[in-house]
């Protein structure tokens, strides 16, 4: 263990600090344990000055490059700036506890619960981020499981889960024909949208370098999934002429670019030309319901196949283990039947009118 530089440290100094380790040691304390403790301590006083704000404008920015949704960043922020920081802002993150997380989370827990469990979230984030860079010490008093799970109700306790309004798939031929006669190119990307059954960032967020067009297939890479695993999709045919009529912008990497050719479209596109369309009453993401009720109810596919085009993954971890296979071929077949269908424009019932000549 060094006492310090000949330069700074008496021989009589060294001789007495020396003495004080040598009683420590007696005491069962390791003195190179207790120096460092004595400043972490120091750094954890110094560390006061340092708010839960600050904490939060750095932990944003050093994970907006990771976040795969520009958006990401200004929502964290904005519930941030709404919820946490009225109680906890100005105050040294180090003194942040579970009486402060309370008071930001039971006025909105039971109304607004999905903000309040994200919001939750990312104050936990924030508070172990602080942790790790030594401005606090202790538990996190925004943990749910062991912790808060002991004071608030489940979130599925206070607030039923609604699922996005979908198209019975009844109408989805009429549906079609009615998004093919408009000419914007959100109505190309809904196309898109509704034949793969994909989401939205994912087809507004794709690039021509993902597609083989001689292979038929678009692979979505893991970055750009909500499972973060990379998720092969079969191009029916219907699919592969709509990519081969659509413009390729100079200077864009995107099928779909936005109002600058380094940007892709708006998430908001395809919802805003469902509105125009005069649908209020059904989402985007609805329609991978449409096709999941029509693959269930319409095929003899098996559960597994539907799902793997959803690319839902599967919760039951003995069964994941054995199929690792991603059923390509099988998926091939239903996405030619599920185009197939989706140009029928055959209605069925006398008492429901094509979509184009009727909105609601």
């Amino acid at each position: 263990m060094g006492l310090g530089a000949l330069h700074t440290v008496s021989l009589s100094e060294a001789r007495t600090a020396a003495t004080e380790c040598r009683k420590q040691l007696q005491a069962d304390i390791d003195p190179i344990e207790h120096r460092r403790a004595l400043r972490a301590t120091k750094r954890l006083e110094a560390s006061k000055a340092v708010t839960f704000d600050q904490c939060a404008t750095s932990y944003i920015a050093a994970h907006r490059d990771g976040w795969k949704n520009a958006k990401h960043a200004s929502q964290w922020q904005n519930t941030l700036d709404q919820y946490a920081s009225p109680v906890i802002g100005k105050l040294p993150v180090a003194s942040i506890d579970t009486g402060h997380i309370l008071k930001i989370l039971e006025p909105i827990w039971k109304d607004k619960s999905e903000t309040a469990s994200r919001l939750r979230g990312r104050v936990e984030n924030i508070l172990d981020w602080a942790t790790v860079r030594g401005y606090r010490q202790g538990e996190n008093p925004a943990r749910w499981r062991g912790h808060l799970d002991k004071t608030l109700p489940k979130r599925s306790k206070v607030q039923e889960v609604v699922h996005h309004s979908a198209l019975p798939y009844e109408q989805i031929g009429a549906f079609m024909a009615s998004a093919r006669e408009r000419s914007e190119m959100s109505a190309r990307a809904l196309e898109m949208l509704i034949l793969t059954a994909t989401r939205t960032g994912e087809v507004i967020g794709a690039k021509w370098s993902e597609f083989d067009l001689e292979a038929a297939s678009w692979t979505i890479p893991s970055e750009r999934m909500k499972a973060k695993r990379e998720h092969r999709v079969p191009l029916s045919k219907p699919v592969m002429a709509l990519l081969k009529n659509l413009p390729r912008i100079d200077g864009s990497e995107f099928l779909f670019p936005g109002t600058r050719p380094d940007r892709h479209m708006s998430n908001m596109a395809c919802l805003t030309l469902l509105r125009r369309m005069g649908w209020k009453d059904i989402t985007v993401h609805g329609f991978r319901s449409t096709f999941r009720d029509w693959a269930a109810e319409q095929t003899a596919y098996p559960r597994e196949v539907a799902e793997r085009a959803l690319a839902h993954t599967i919760k039951d971890k003995a069964e994941a283990a054995y199929q690792r296979r991603d059923l390509f071929n099988k998926r091939e077949r239903l996405m030619q039947a599920w185009a197939k269908f989706c140009a029928a424009e055959a209605v069925l019932g006398s008492n429901i009118a094509p979509m184009r000549l009727v909105k609601t």
